[in-house]
């Protein structure tokens, strides 16, 4: 299992009902994700904000392996913010067909995004034993992403090392354009609102 597909399972299972994970939250913490495990398997480094592929490495997990083929493979290379909104486009829907189709997900009677997945719940197979374990252990990757996209109470037990500078890089960027993307939110919903008032009239 990836770190996308073990953040996937942590946000479903541990998700506040009242208030459920954003998909667009957890689409751009899963391609934060994909960045590191690439980055931990030596498919990609960090120049800078600059992720410069080695097409060396390859990678054993199907979404993962789309997401190497898809970086861009010339300089001056794409910044990781770029990177998250591209890639992070819909993938928290494409990991829960993903998820469905390994059997990892089943038919659940309450979901825990506001929309798309109100109707699955991980399974009790080794996959989410291994989220679990993750988890409950405060790996402080998993922890950090899940806290990005809004899981509530993850105590890591240690931050990433000085020698994990590119790992932190990323897991900064995911949290600013998870802010960014909450400032949008509430951009909209305040020109909504101005919006409906105008027809309302005085």
């Amino acid at each position: 299992m990836t770190t996308a597909k073990d953040l996937f399972i942590i946000a479903l299972h541990l998700g506040s009902p009242d208030r459920p994970v954003g998909q667009g939250d957890l689409s751009l913490t899963l391609a934060g994700a994909e960045l590191i495990d690439l980055i931990s398997a030596g498919a990609v480094t960090l120049d800078g904000d600059r992720i410069v592929p080695d097409r060396g490495p390859t990678v054993d997990d199907r979404l993962l392996a789309e997401a190497a083929a898809a970086l861009e493979g010339r300089a001056p290379y794409e910044r990781v913010e770029d990177w998250l909104w591209r890639r992070g486009r819909d993938l928290a829907g494409a990991y829960q067909s993903a998820l469905e189709e390994d059997g990892v997900l089943s038919q659940g009677r309450r979901g825990r995004f506001r929309s798309g997945a109100d109707s699955v719940e991980p399974a009790d197979t080794p996959a989410r034993r291994q989220a679990l374990e993750r988890w409950e252990g405060g790996e402080p990757v998993l922890v950090g992403l899940a806290s990005a996209a809004g899981v509530p109470g993850g105590q890591p037990q240690d931050g990433p090392g000085s020698e994990d500078e590119a790992v932190t890089t990323v897991l900064l960027t995911v949290g600013d354009a998870v802010m960014e993307l909450e400032a949008v939110r509430q951009r909209r919903a305040i020109e909504n609102a101005a919006f409906a008032n105008v027809w309302r009239g005085p």
